[in-house]
């Protein structure tokens, strides 16, 4: 067993085998986790926001699912992944706030990240292989690098693996 990399909020990391990556707290947000099976290049994205093109002083590419994917691939190419091998994982996008109508867009971001991640994601053509988003809670994610498996941690409930 490697080395567990932590993954910030609006951050991203890679690893390779035996190292494994973590993101703490993720509600709204949404965990993209990237891996090509042949090399065991591993990256995790931790995302806050759809769109950069909607928020000014937009500089941080992490925060965004939209600029992060792509870093991420980028950064995973350098270490030797290729893109047309990588498959997601992806985990988050909860609805943590209920206030009356959920059609209020603040409301809705976690689904609206959820949207746009797996939009980009389709257009750069990684497939998603496994998902566990939505919902009302918070979720705590482990990728590992070796077997390609993510597991989702959530308070109250079993962990899971994908």
């Amino acid at each position: 067993m490697g080395e567990i990399i932590k993954v910030g909020m609006a951050d991203l990391k890679t690893c390779t085998e035996p190292d494994s990556l973590t993101t703490l707290g993720l509600g709204s947000c949404v965990g993209v986790a990237l891996y090509d099976p042949v090399t065991k290049v591993s990256g995790l994205l931790h995302l806050m926001l759809p769109d950069s093109t909607q928020i000014k002083n937009n500089q941080n590419t992490a925060k965004f699912a939209d600029t992060g994917i792509a870093e991420l691939c980028a950064q995973m190419n350098k270490k030797g992944a290729v893109q047309s091998r990588l498959v997601a994982k992806i985990a988050g996008g909860a609805q943590m706030f209920s206030f009356g109508s959920s059609s209020n867009d603040i409301m809705s971001v976690g689904q609206k990240n959820v949207e746009a991640t797996k939009k980009i994601l389709a257009k750069m053509g990684i497939r998603i292989i496994a998902e566990d988003t939505g919902l009302n809670y918070g979720r705590t994610i482990i990728f590992d690098s070796v077997t390609g498996k993510l597991r989702i941690r959530a308070v109250g409930k079993s962990d899971t693996e994908i």
